[in-house]
This record gives structure tokens, C-alpha cells and sequence, in this order.
């Protein structure tokens, strides 16, 4: 058997695409086609069949894709020689997505790091998606970093901390739990959603809030409440230094909601990258300085 099959088919079926898998792989799309003919004849199913312009997978290719992926993955840590890297001869650029609030608390940290440590590598940062995108399973990018922990399997992920969740305003004043709903709200949401977990708190007492508007990113929420009336509910640690720029003040909540995780992801490729592993390191130290406000700290 060759079980060089085996990565094709793990490519084939987390892509459902032959086009995808070719180039996830290096191949023409020809010779992956030619791999998927072979795979067929060894299973003897089709593994993947068109669905008008897509491929969907059999139920004997959905059965297997865990199976698959498990192996090869034990087989990449099996064949991976034991590396190290050193940051200071390392050429590389590194793409990090992520919500702004923490890009922004994290990038600082990561950008003296990598100038002290590894001066050659380059660093991208990427806002968050309006919609959910596979740019880690591509290869698009190599870490996320926001509030959720991955569903699937082969995207493996860390959480490095939480954050509490504060009411941000101009004015710095208390609002009772009334006052609280009365008020007008922004919120952050990538989608667009004008109702997050806040609403669902609030309904469970009756009130309603007025939002009246979803803002993409934090940054721009701190904007709208520095030069209005309006506030919102925010993240207390990776918004500290915004807020002390413009003048923002943060209040406790009137209502209790539970603290945001923050979670970094990346694919399970990158587990046993030296290079990588050194790039999270970082990322994990920078963020848990940020949770802790030692970050704020330093730079008072």
C-alpha cells in the first residue's frame, strides 16, 4: 500500500476539493485527481462526487476523516526530526488574525520581542472576518486570537486567560440595572448583530437595552463613546490603554455576565513547528501580561 494516499486523502477530505488539496499539497490539480482515482480504487468508494459546482463527501469518507487525520498527524510527529530554532537567523513572515482589542495589547509586546529576538521574521496582522472563514486549515494564517475555542479537531488552540467584561463611558458614573438598560448602547460585533449575551442577561429581568449601533471593531466603539453620549460593554484588560488614551472610564456592570476567554488557535500542522512554537510562546507570554495588567503596568 502506499501510504503516501494517506496525506492526499486527509487533504481531499478536509477540503472536499480537488483544487484545494492540490495546492494545500503542491500538486497540479491533474495529479490530484489522478491520487483521487487511486485513492478510489483502494477503498473502492468514491470518497468524494460532485454536487453541482462542489464535492461532497461519501459517508464512508465522512467515517474515516478523523481516522485519517489522526494518523497522519502520529505519522508527521513519528517523522518530524527533533528541531530548534534560532530566532535570530529566522526568515520568516507570520500572519496573525484576530479581534482588534487584543491585536492591539498584544502587537506592542510581540513587535519589541521580534526586534530584540528575531529581527528578520515579518509580522501581518489581519481584522477578524465578517463571516467564518478556514484561513488556519489553508494555511492563510498561522494564529487567531479571540474568544472561541475552535469546534474542530485538527485546528488546535490554547486559552491563555480571561477577561471581565466593564461598562465604558465618559463619564465613569455607577448605573443601576435600570439605568444600565435605559441607556444607549454600542456594540462590537463583526457580523453586524445588534444583540449579544448583554440582551440575554437583561431579558431574563425583563428589560430591554436600545442599541443603536453594532460597530466592527473596539476601537471604533471607543471612538463613538468618546465623542457621544452613548456606552458600551467592553473588555476591561485588552481595552485599558485605549481607554486611558482618549479618556474612557470603565464601571463595574450591573449585571454579572460570565468573563471572556481568550484563546489562541492555529492548525495542528504548525504542533511540532519550532518556529511556530516560538512565535505562540510569545503571543502566550505578551496576552497573560495583558490579562494581568502587566502590560499597563510596564507602561505607566
Amino acid at each position: 500500500m502506499d501510504l503516501n494516499l494517506l496525506t492526499a486523502l486527509d487533504a481531499l477530505l478536509e477540503e472536499n476539493s480537488v483544487q484545494a488539496a492540490a495546492d494545500r499539497l503542491h500538486l497540479t490539480p491533474p495529479a490530484m485527481s489522478r491520487t483521487l482515482a487511486r485513492i478510489r480504487a483502494t477503498t473502492g468508494d468514491d470518497i468524494l462526487v460532485r454536487t453541482g459546482r462542489t464535492m461532497t463527501p461519501t459517508p464512508r469518507a465522512l467515517a474515516m476523516r478523523d481516522e485519517v487525520r489522526a494518523l497522519v498527524a502520529r505519522a508527521n510527529r513519528v517523522l518530524a526530526p527533533a528541531r530548534t530554532v534560532d530566532p535570530a537567523t529566522l526568515r520568516r513572515t507570520f500572519t496573525i488574525q484576530g479581534h482588534d482589542a487584543l491585536l492591539a495589547a498584544l502587537f506592542p509586546a510581540l513587535l519589541r520581542t521580534a526586534s530584540a529576538e528575531a529581527p528578520g521574521i515579518g509580522l501581518r496582522l489581519l481584522a477578524e472576518a465578517p463571516v467564518d472563514t478556514p484561513d488556519l486549515a489553508r494555511g492563510h494564517v498561522d494564529l487567531q486570537v479571540g474568544a472561541t475555542v475552535p469546534a474542530t479537531p485538527e485546528i488546535s488552540h490554547e486559552v491563555v486567560g480571561e477577561d471581565r467584561l466593564v461598562l465604558v463611558s465618559r463619564a465613569g458614573v455607577r448605573l443601576d440595572v435600570e439605568e444600565f438598560a435605559a441607556a444607549e448602547h454600542v456594540i462590537v460585533s463583526r457580523r453586524g448583530r445588534l444583540r449579544d449575551g448583554v440582551d440575554k442577561a437583561l431579558a431574563e429581568l425583563g428589560l430591554r437595552r436600545r442599541v443603536v449601533a453594532a460597530l466592527p471593531t473596539a476601537a471604533l466603539a471607543l471612538q463613538a463613546i468618546a465623542h457621544s453620549g452613548v456606552v458600551g460593554v467592553l473588555a476591561d484588560r485588552a481595552t485599558a490603554l485605549a481607554r486611558a488614551d482618549i479618556g474612557l472610564a470603565a464601571t463595574e456592570l450591573p449585571l454579572d455576565p460570565p468573563p471572556a476567554p481568550v484563546v489562541v488557535s492555529w492548525h495542528s500542522r504548525y504542533d511540532t513547528d519550532p518556529a511556530h512554537d516560538w512565535l505562540r510562546a510569545h503571543c502566550r507570554t505578551a496576552l497573560a501580561d495583558v490579562l494581568t495588567g502587566s502590560a499597563a503596568a510596564g507602561r505607566e
